[in-house]
């Protein structure tokens, strides 16, 4: 049996499969070049099947940040910063990327910060320093994307709430 990774396509062989690797899922520029490169194609033939892929509708960056944005804040629970970091890992634009964040919503934005700050306490029960828990509660969140002025401001809110 052929090993699939070693077949090379014609452009015209690759726009189908292009085509459902796009509408199967929202796709950034750069994961669908790739893609196409996998395939054997070359630059000229790349660029020229992105184009077309734009021209369809079935490839739209700004539609892939909004959507990557909703997904990893929704289900991942990310902070912008680390949905920031990954959509800048795969090449999106300055400008799609702040398109994208403007999905979060300001107070759903806090009120999961709060949430995640919360359920780490919680995990972090066993933990008797009070520095040591703060230090690794400020770590996590920090790990989870979230700004550190936010950070601090919810964690004296916490603090507040617990005295």
């Amino acid at each position: 049996m052929e090993n699939k990774r070693n077949i090379t396509y014609t452009p015209l062989q690759a726009l189908p499969r292009i085509q459902h690797f796009c509408a199967y899922q929202e796709r950034c520029h750069s994961e669908v070049s790739d893609k196409l490169f996998s395939y054997g194609l070359n630059k000229n033939e790349v660029d020229q099947l992105v184009t077309q892929l734009i021209e369809d509708n079935y490839l739209n960056e700004e539609r892939f940040a909004r959507s990557f944005v909703n997904d990893k804040f929704r289900f991942n629970r990310w902070g912008r910063k680390k949905i920031e970091y990954q959509l800048k890992a795969k090449r999106v634009s300055t400008y799609n990327i702040k398109s994208g964040m403007k999905a979060i919503d300001e107070d759903d934005y806090l009120a999961l910060l709060k949430k995640e700050a919360i359920n780490k306490l919680d995990s972090l029960k066993k933990v008797k320093d009070s520095r040591t828990k703060s230090s690794k509660l400020y770590q996590y969140l920090l790990g989870r994307g979230f700004e550190s002025n936010l950070i601090g401001e919810v964690l004296k809110e916490i603090k507040e709430l617990a005295d």
